[in-house]
């Protein structure tokens, strides 16, 4: 899709704070005079990429770590590379072609090669492939993964809401019924406050 170049960093909160920054960085240039209110609105944010960094460490740290996810493209090798989940994206998987029948046998094959446990739809790809995947292999759809774009209302509808929002998914769907007596707080209802004007 993108190359050799992955450009969804802003999958991985530590590359959020970077981003932060730089937007702090840039702004006091352009506007000297409010350094300060930058300076403490970029510090209040950071904490609360910190604290939802953590809360997606645990709740990704419940999910067995020999899972396989299969997405519709490369977009979550960030995400993977911070939390420790393996993402899959098979040739013929994309947003861009169909996949032709020889694609969808091999697809079959490393879903039951991986023992992948669900399947996710993903914003930014038609569903109609999973869908198709799901009939195939008897799979669950698990729920919607938000990559490259956000939801236009909803948990989803801002950068944290967003990351809150796939973790809670992945963990729901791989960690197993008996792990959510230790998931109180991490309901779907406590991002709403996080509309920051500046979170994509």
């Amino acid at each position: 899709m993108h190359g050799d170049y992955d450009p969804h960093a802003w999958q991985d909160l530590a590359m959020g704070k970077i981003y932060v920054g730089n937007i702090r960085d840039g702004l006091i240039e352009a506007d000297p005079d409010n350094e300060a209110d930058y300076r403490d609105n970029a510090e209040s944010y950071i904490n609360e990429l910190r604290a939802t960094d953590a809360e997606i460490r645990q709740l990704i740290g419940e999910i067995p770590t020999s899972t396989s996810v299969i997405t519709g493209h490369d977009s979550f090798g960030y995400f993977a590379n911070a939390y420790g989940l393996r993402f899959l994206s098979p040739v013929g998987l994309s947003t861009e072609a169909e996949p032709s029948a020889a694609d969808m046998a091999r697809l079959i094959d490393v879903i039951r090669e991986q023992q992948v446990k669900a399947l996710f739809h993903e914003n930014m790809t038609s569903p109609a492939i999973i869908n198709q995947l799901s009939e195939e292999t008897g799979l669950p759809i698990a729920g919607t993964l938000y990559s490259d774009a956000l939801a236009t209302e909803g948990e989803a509808s801002t950068y944290l809401g967003m990351m809150r929002h796939n973790a809670q998914v992945l963990h729901d769907a791989l960690a197993g019924h008996d792990g959510h007596d230790h998931d109180d707080g991490h309901g779907h209802d406590h991002d709403d406050n996080h509309g920051h004007s500046h979170s994509h």
